[in-house]
């Protein structure tokens, strides 16, 4: 059995090993956690779309409640993760400890004050989140479950983070990995098997869930070279979280405004019907799990970026952020042509029954694969910014897409064209959303060779 690196040989792994080795090597395990969180969602969402379009929409709208979840455990362990990967870069292993057990608890009490919340008024909730009359006994069904679930589930995400953090995204993988062949295999057996309809999709989920929980806290625990989060490094004082906050601000906006959007989507769709929140619904886990594998490799870049950003690497963070942004512009192109082609079809897998889902779903699926390359500059520009804790910038970038354009446009384009505008808001944000982060990312470029070049200029000690 390999024996586990040292800190001192991980810090020299992160700064010396040539990018284009390094970076995939850390994204491959990312690729695959991030694939397997995206196929909860998919799993759910086909195996409960063959119960009924209605079940199908409460699925989408269900998403808001488990993207409030994400928000707290991404920001969480993103900000806390980024603080660590600089932190240990820079040698300063307490402070990197601190972030690390602060954040891990602090998860713990957001997860249960927003599952007591949530039930004790989940009737409203599910209203609020865009359900209409017939979707509404659905979305309740599914989403008292989830709810009891989002104490351990925003810990996960927590530690997910932090394993990648610290290069070692191998060990993240394991625990996702099996929680989600597990969410695939429990999801039928419940829905059809047991005749449990919705309520065993989301048992389903919330179980798998557990069983991820439970491997992560094991590998935490027992890994030599990961940090622990041990009560007696947890803190409240101000610092820890303002460098919790600063780093994961941007993912608090990206991922609050991903829930907000998402209930303003299903709002929109449904005055449309159930059959447009439906097709909206499956368009969006679609679009979800090409993107998962993006922020997956992403995911593998943002460590590498942190470390050596930390060491004053400035050239290889550059190096890094070019490598990453063609390899994802080349994938996104190849499947934006796949995913055009075969639009139609995929959607009737979902809804075959249901002619005006599988029209309105496959109309949006094309017009968001039209624009689906430049996403490549948007989302890793976005990680470059949000990795190097220029966290206004980052900020702003990540709340481009959901916030600052989709808002308005899901607001204003179904007013006007009808179904139409609710199809083109997503393409017309992710426009304007590249167009935002190029700005920014050309400016951050630019000062990062400046900060290389005075660091060429300093005299060797």
């Amino acid at each position: 059995m390999q024996r586990e690196m040292t800190y001192e040989e991980k810090y020299k792994m992160m700064i010396e090993t040539p990018v284009n080795k390094l970076i995939p090597r850390l994204a491959v395990p990312t690729i695959i956690s991030m694939l397997i969180t995206s196929i909860y969602n998919m799993a759910d969402t086909f195996f409960v779309s063959q119960l009924s379009t209605s079940a199908s929409g409460a699925v989408g709208v269900n998403f808001s409640l488990m993207a409030m979840i994400q928000a707290i455990g991404f920001t969480l362990g993103m900000g806390s993760g980024n603080f660590m990967s600089r932190m240990l870069g820079e040698k300063k292993d307490e402070k990197a400890q601190r972030a690390c057990s602060t954040a891990v608890y602090t998860a713990v009490v957001f997860g249960l004050l927003l599952a007591v919340f949530g039930i004790a008024n989940i009737d409203s909730l599910v209203r609020r989140l865009g359900a209409t009359e017939t979707i509404a006994p659905y979305a309740k069904d599914y989403g008292k479950y989830i709810l009891i679930a989002a104490p351990y589930m925003t810990v996960s995400f927590v530690f997910n983070n932090h394993l990648r953090a610290q290069g070692n995204a191998t060990l993240s993988m394991l625990g996702i990995t099996a929680g989600g062949v597990l969410n695939v295999i429990l999801d039928p057996v419940l829905i059809f098997g047991f005749k449990m309809g919705i309520s065993g999709a989301a048992i389903a989920t919330i179980f798998s869930q557990f069983v991820s929980f439970v491997i992560l806290l094991v590998l935490v625990i027992r890994s030599g070279n990961v940090l622990k989060p041990h009560p007696r490094f947890f803190t409240m004082k101000w610092w820890v979280y303002k460098e919790i906050l600063s780093a994961g601000m941007p993912t608090l906006g990206r991922q609050g405004l991903a829930s907000v959007a998402s209930v303003l989507l299903n709002v929109a769709a449904s005055g449309f019907g159930d059959a447009a929140v439906a097709a909206m619904s499956i368009v969006t886990r679609i679009m979800m799990f090409i993107n998962s594998a993006l922020i997956g490799f992403g995911q593998g870049f943002q460590p590498v970026c942190g470390f050596n950003f930390g060491a004053k690497k400035y050239d290889r963070v550059l190096d890094a952020y070019y490598f990453c942004r063609k390899v994802a512009f080349v994938f996104l192109l190849v499947m934006a042509v796949i995913m055009f082609a075969v639009s139609t079809p995929i959607m009737r897998l979902f809804r075959r029954e249901d002619a005006e889902v599988i029209r309105i779903g496959a109309k949006a699926l094309k017009m968001q694969c039209v624009i689906l390359p430049v996403q490549a500059f948007s989302i890793i520009g976005n990680m470059l910014v949000q990795s190097i804790g220029y966290s206004f910038r980052a900020t702003l970038t990540a709340i481009g897409k959901q916030g600052l354009f989709f808002v308005p446009a899901i607001l204003i384009l179904p007013g006007m064209f009808d179904v139409l505008g609710l199809q083109l808001a997503q393409p017309v944000a992710d426009i304007l959303t590249f167009i935002l982060t190029q700005i920014i990312v050309v400016m951050v470029a630019r000062e990062l060779k400046e900060l290389n070049t005075e660091s060429a200029e300093l005299p060797k000690s």
